[in-house]
């Protein structure tokens, strides 16, 4: 079966932990270019340049993974559309919703498929949590998802800009978890969020949410301040009784005190099975729940002006 050529706009840290590694050991893709502004290359990879438009140029470029910072990714993700690029994009997507429903229906258009990857919904615990609640009600819901930002982005200005989402860029992790796994849907009624005095991005969130039943608790706080232990976890107690707790950033899974699931993360390598697949079938799969409930946070938010953050 012939292998998609893929090109990598933009060559960050996710990009190589994660993107370079899982295309070189996958059997459906190739990676054949790069293209970073600061320069850098990838080894045994023929093409680098530090202009993304010289590798939309590229005939031999079928798809491409769009791993910038959000504030840039429309305009790349839409020039590749408009050269006949398949196009993932890294999460999040873009950084507006407005932004990812316009490229939808551009992608729609051409005959293109766009792929808006939410990495932590691809762990077995989820789809295994998701079963689990499809049947049942949610009472309560806590979502405690706390980091620490020196140590899991240390250096990235673009973070702190407006458009960098702040504690909402690992934040959204959750909510792609929680949107994915809950059988109903979820409304922001509430956001408290902290900017520190020096950023146009917070640093820590509070958000109740509100859902279809009656006397629901449901709700979720993320911090970027936590030294120690980090902290990735989602809990929730159904009208039956049942408590289900994900933890290590939904790759653990016990129900009632027993553990269901345990797994090591192959979030990238389903990530790329995916999309495969979504090429081969000529289908798109833009998911935008959990960026939509950032983005009603942002909108609903009450700000509240901490300390300066200095990295």
């Amino acid at each position: 079966m012939k292998m998609h050529r893929v090109g990598i706009i933009g060559l960050g840290k996710i990009t190589q932990d994660q993107h370079v590694p899982v295309i070189g050991a996958s059997p459906s893709f190739e990676l054949v270019a790069v293209a970073s502004q600061r320069g850098l290359t990838v080894p045994g990879v023929p093409h680098a340049f530090t202009d993304y438009a010289e590798l939309l140029r590229l005939a031999d470029v079928d798809a491409v993974a769009v791993c910038t910072p959000p504030q840039v990714r429309h305009a790349i993700a839409l020039d590749a559309l408009e050269a006949g690029k398949h196009v993932l994009l890294e999460k999040p997507p873009t950084a507006t919703v407005s932004e990812l429903a316009h490229l939808e229906r551009i992608a729609d258009g051409r005959g293109l498929t766009l792929f808006a990857t939410w990495h932590s919904q691809f762990n077995p615990a989820v789809d295994e949590a998701r079963e689990f609640l499809a049947s049942r009600t949610v009472r309560t819901m806590f979502v405690n998802w706390k980091e620490d930002v020196r140590r899991w982005h240390p250096g990235q200005k673009w973070i702190w800009r407006a458009g960098g989402f702040g504690v909402f860029d690992p934040g959204i992790n959750a909510l792609s978890i929680v949107t994915k796994i809950l059988p109903e849907p979820i409304f922001v009624q509430r956001a408290d969020l902290s900017f520190p005095a020096n950023a146009d991005a917070p640093i820590a969130a509070e958000i109740a949410f509100t859902g279809r039943g009656k006397d629901q608790s449901l709700r979720a706080e993320f911090d970027w301040r936590q030294t120690g232990p980090q902290t990735w976890e989602i809990e929730i107690e159904t009208a039956d009784g049942k408590r289900l707790q994900l933890s290590n950033g939904g790759s653990r899974l016990v129900v009632d005190g027993k553990l269901v699931v345990e797994s090591t993360p192959e979030e990238y390598e389903r990530i790329y099975e995916r999309f495969d697949e979504l090429v081969r079938t000529g289908a798109s799969d833009v998911d935008a729940q959990p960026f939509q409930l950032v983005g009603d946070a942002f909108m609903l938010g009450r700000r509240t002006i901490v300390e300066p953050f200095h990295d």
